[in-house]
């Protein structure tokens, strides 16, 4: 994966073969992402990588993170519960997801059609960033770590992967990461999990 954020937008995330490749998605969507970013930068947030995507930070919190697929490019918010998509344009990652969290662009030209919008929503997080304020927990289903939302949101075939889990399985690897104290061993769990995710098996399972 790359390490570098203006690798992302000139060659890819380097997770597949159509990596610096006129294949590559980021080059379909050059034109989108870049004013994707251009907007989360006006915004005022800090710009850093995570899992090979261009990740948004405000008050030491993951904002937004930036990615591109086959099919669209998208945004997908953090703590997307605390938000109140007054414009209703968020969707879910996927049947299992609890809050829709997802902007995605089918087009290029729909940034700069949904700009008020994005900047909004962006603005809205940044102040629950500033003001500490975090999603309620949930009675039933434990938090998902920000290492956890982190990968899903930039790695869409294992978003998708875990989205079709049961919801028993999902919590087992909700449990296994929240045991960890540390972040460098639950990224470093999340790597090991992400064929067994792929596979459809539980934290547990064989």
């Amino acid at each position: 994966m790359i390490s570098e954020i203006d690798d992302y937008f000139a060659k890819g995330c380097g997770r597949c073969p159509r990596f610096a490749t006129p294949e590559c998605s980021t080059q379909q969507w050059a034109a989108g992402l870049a004013e994707l970013r251009q907007i989360c930068l006006s915004c005022g947030l800090t710009e850093t990588v995570k899992w090979g995507h261009p990740c948004y930070v405000h008050a030491n919190r993951n904002i937004a993170i930036i990615g591109a697929f086959r099919g669209d490019f998208r945004i997908t918010f953090c703590n997307a519960a605390l938000l109140n998509d007054a414009d209703n344009i968020l969707e879910p990652r996927g049947p299992n997801t609890r809050f829709p969290d997802i902007i995605r662009f089918r087009e290029n030209g729909d940034v700069s059609r949904l700009k008020p919008s994005i900047i909004a929503y962006l603005e809205e997080a940044m102040a629950f960033a500033e003001a500490g304020i975090r999603p309620q927990k949930s009675a039933t289903m434990p938090d998902c770590p920000a290492e956890l939302g982190d990968a899903l949101g930039a790695d869409l075939e294992l978003n998708e992967a875990f989205q079709r889990l049961t919801p028993g399985r999902q919590k087992s690897y909700l449990l296994n990461l929240n045991s960890a104290k540390k972040p460098e061993t639950r990224l470093a769990r999340i790597s090991r999990f992400r064929e067994r995710i792929l596979a459809g098996k539980g934290a547990l399972e064989r």
